[in-house]
């Protein structure tokens, strides 16, 4: 992982890093790492019922996002359609998480992403942010972020993706949640950046299923514990 700034690039009000791990951390070195990015209105504790089915071998680890809505519940980034999203509010979260990750990356031997819904939108940005530095990405009944506009998004460097990050896309096609404008953007960028695993799961909504799961299992172990 590069190495952390000194300075944040994120606001003074984000408060102190907050995660649950799934090992005690005498028990983590040397251990592949997943990292769980939940989705709006969630907390850190919210995808940690995914860890009995995910493969034994990783360390697990759930990151609470930055922004409080209410009590036990927390933002990213304002909703796309919020009159107060913009994209300065996505870099500053990506910033939140890439320096919290560049202090606890280096004992594992990879870095391997899930985000659920706006959870997919943070972990597709980070690794468009730092192409280099994951092992596989895992999006469920999410989107990958449309900057708009003519010049595209200098934050990121989509250009170095070269399609061999292996990328787990999971989602139903009647998810009343992720609108067809974040699915259209996201199936033209995922084409060609990286090595895509799609699959869609017919009757799960916006959620994720027990199949769906074994499915991700699966990839994890196909795409990450055999190339480690």
């Amino acid at each position: 992982m590069t190495e952390a700034q000194t300075t944040p690039s994120y606001p003074a009000t984000y408060p102190t890093h907050h995660a649950v791990w799934s090992r005690p951390e005498e028990e983590r070195a040397g251990t592949p790492l997943i990292v769980l990015l939940h989705g709006y209105g969630a907390n850190e504790a919210d995808l940690m019922g995914l860890v009995p089915l995910l493969p034994p071998e990783f360390t697990v680890v759930a990151l609470r996002a930055p922004q409080e809505l209410a009590p036990g519940a927390y933002q990213w980034f304002p909703l796309v359609a919020a009159a107060d999203f913009g994209l300065a509010q996505v870099e500053a979260a990506s910033e939140y998480v890439l320096e919290w990750l560049d202090s606890v990356g280096g004992q594992h031997t990879s870095v391997t992403l899930l985000g659920f819904s706006m959870g997919m939108a943070m972990a597709t940005t980070l690794l468009r942010r730092r192409p280099g530095d994951f092992a596989a990405v895992v999006g469920l009944s999410g989107f990958a972020i449309n900057a708009g506009g003519a010049d595209g998004w200098p934050y990121v460097r989509d250009a170095e993706l070269d399609g061999t990050v292996p990328f787990f896309w999971g989602r139903d096609q009647a998810d009343p949640v992720i609108t067809p404008d974040k699915v259209e953007f996201t199936l033209g960028w995922v084409r060609g950046r990286v090595d895509l695993t799609k699959i869609v799961y017919e009757g799960i909504l916006h959620s994720i299923s027990g199949p769906e799961m074994a499915h991700v299992a699966e990839f994890l172990r196909f795409k990450v514990l055999t190339r480690g």
